[in-house]
């Protein structure tokens, strides 16, 4: 058989893999996986050197075929073949040490004696002050806390419960699905996130399925940078998580100072979902669509710029020092704890609405500044 003849089959076995995952049969989509990869290494094996752009997709093709059908040490030991041939482009290059920085971390999953819920998220911050294998200790920490909200969100929105405006989590979705942070291999600043398995098997909802987490986790974020507001509609009716999914996807996303990118991906999976400068632009234009306007004549909108010194949700007001001067806001109205909270004692824009009469300000949004 030709190569394009063996690529043509195994693409065929992985599009039957994919569907019998969808329907729970994983020990079917494994069985699968694992033909697709043996004929796709075949196919690699057929490919002059002279074709490197078709070698290059192929090799990292027959890696990620490997992962996914749970043979770590074939899926290892190719990608590290591949890696020491000189003819591999960069662009393969740099996918196939991304497959192997997944292996490494299903590896130490493995060793941790602890179930995870299949599919982890891998990300990566770039540019700014971050170096290889290297970042300012408050950035990521500011990072993981929104991914772990974010997380914790995807789970109580897909398993039905009501938004939840203040406080953390449920203990027993805490205790039942607590996230875990793995080393990743350098090459910007990366790490990945799994997630715990349940305990108690009928802890999700029958028609929730576990395994599609963090498939759906960055379906939501990748929606949210966007400027396609009907896909995020269609992944999330409600309103109230909506806002609150936009509101922490641009927690996440780079203000251009500190750094310059965040990616997010499925572990396995070579291409990205990629948050950059523009897409706080993107969410901003997003939550703004929604935002009531002033409606008297006397009310303006305005932007103060600066130091987020206290907060009370029950009350329903903030504090702001602005050039020395500390300025009460009113009317938080959905503002929630995950979203608001880490920004204390810290650089933010708050938009509001002055009315001049009385001069004082009603809360309309909040994001960091830094």
């Amino acid at each position: 058989m030709t190569w394009a003849e063996l690529h043509t089959e195994s693409e065929r076995l992985a599009i039957e893999a994919q569907l019998a995952l969808r329907v729970r049969s994983t020990e079917h989509a494994i069985d699968l996986y694992r033909q697709a990869a043996e004929i796709e290494q075949r196919a690699l094996e057929q490919i002059d050197v002279s074709k490197v752009r078709t070698r290059g997709i192929t090799a990292v093709s027959s890696v990620a075929l490997w992962f996914k059908a749970g043979v770590y040490e074939r899926a290892e030991q190719l990608a590290h073949l591949m890696l020491a041939d000189s003819h591999i482009p960069d662009f393969a290059r740099v996918d196939l040490r991304d497959l192997v920085q997944a292996i490494w971390t299903e590896s130490s999953k493995k060793k941790a004696g602890v179930t995870f819920i299949p599919g982890q998220v891998m990300v990566s911050v770039k540019g700014g002050e971050v170096v290889t294998g290297g970042a300012p200790l408050d950035l990521i920490v500011d990072k993981v806390q929104t991914i772990q909200s974010m997380f914790y969100r995807t789970i109580e929105f897909l398993n039905g419960v009501s938004h939840r405006r203040e406080g953390r989590p449920a203990k027993e979705l805490q205790e039942a699905c607590r996230p875990w942070l793995f080393q990743s291999v350098p090459g910007s600043y990366q790490f990945s996130v799994a997630i715990q398995k349940p305990i108690q098997p009928d802890f999700f909802k029958e028609d929730i399925e576990p395994e599609r987490i963090a498939q759906h986790f960055l379906e939501i974020v990748s929606a949210s940078s966007g400027d396609n507001t009907v896909e995020l509609e269609r992944l999330v009716p409600d309103e109230t998580y909506r806002s609150t999914f936009l509101k922490l996807v641009r927690n996440l996303a780079p203000t251009g100072k500190s750094f310059d990118q965040i990616e997010l991906r499925a572990s396995g999976e070579t291409r990205p979902v990629a948050l950059g400068v523009g897409s706080r632009s993107n969410i901003n234009q997003q939550l703004r669509n929604k935002s009531a306007l002033p409606t008297k004549a006397e009310a303006v909108q305005e932007e103060l710029r600066g130091t987020l010194r206290a907060l009370h949700l029950d009350k329903d007001w903030l504090d702001i020092v602005v050039d020395g001067v500390s300025m009460h806001i009113d009317g938080l109205q959905d503002a929630v704890d995950d979203v608001i909270g880490p920004m204390v004692n810290r650089s933010v824009i708050v938009r509001v609405v002055r009315t001049s009469k009385k001069n004082k300000y009603k809360f309309v949004d909040i994001e960091l500044a830094d």
